[in-house]
């Protein structure tokens, strides 16, 4: 469902790319290593999407140079250093953890080490795992078993660049409960019958969106004028 925004209307994680895109990066980068320079652009786009899922974040740590980043970090950061943690926007007492894994192949053992280095998993409602290698069918399942709350992972060559900040990625405004109900009282709708985004879109990953949230999407005057959608997703 789409209209005009005056008359207010209803509108995976990838691998990426190894050889390239350390070429790419290379071009850009000082004398400091490609290594840490990922681990700057990753951990800055994790300290973002957590800003804008409306975590307290300052502005000085989401707008840390990269040499102040290598200053903390050195220029071969361990991944256990660059850890994150807020709490939850709405509880205090729940928080949500940022972990980045290492460069080896992620197994069952690494999991269960995950689960048993972490101090007051009570006190989570939420991780999230920066992935630089591959996670194993098996090692998915026991994330289940190990944790009861909700797990996010993502690999560190999606989060290189924050895709909510492309020119022409549209605006994305997560209604609330009672917003969504006056949506569909309004228009006389089910969520089904709104357009679908997938919970696996990069987007609603960057969100953190659980399926049935309704998302408003403004696309910007250069590409549609003043077109709002409301999508459910699915």
């Amino acid at each position: 469902m789409a209209t005009n925004s005056d008359n207010s209307g209803a509108g995976g994680s990838g691998g990426g790319g190894g050889g390239g895109l350390h070429l790419c990066m290379t071009k850009y980068v000082d004398d400091g290593s490609v290594e840490s320079y990922r681990y700057y652009l990753a951990r800055k786009t994790v300290l973002e999407m957590l800003k804008d899922r409306g975590y307290d974040v300052t502005d000085s740590e989401a707008t840390c140079s990269l040499a102040a980043f290598r200053a903390v970090f050195g220029d071969k950061p361990e991944p256990e250093s660059l850890r994150l943690c807020f709490p939850h926007p709405s509880n205090s007492s729940k928080k949500i953890l940022v972990v980045f894994m290492g460069t080896v192949e992620i197994r069952v053992p690494t999991i269960r080490a995950l689960s048993s280095q972490i101090v007051g998993k009570e006190s989570l409602n939420g991780l999230i795992l920066i992935l630089q290698s591959k996670m194993n069918s098996f090692a998915r399942k026991e994330i289940e078993k190990q944790f009861s709350f909700k797990v996010e992972i993502f690999q560190i060559t999606d989060l290189l660049a924050n895709i909510s900040k492309h020119f022409l990625v549209p605006t994305h405004e997560i209604l609330s409960s009672e917003e969504k109900k006056e949506l569909l009282k309004k228009h006389q709708l089910d969520d089904k019958q709104l357009p679908q985004l997938l919970q696996t879109d990069p987007i609603a990953k960057y969100y953190g969106l659980e399926k049935g949230q309704v998302v408003k999407v403004t696309y910007p005057e250069e590409l549609v004028k003043n077109l709002v959608i409301y999508r459910c997703v699915v």
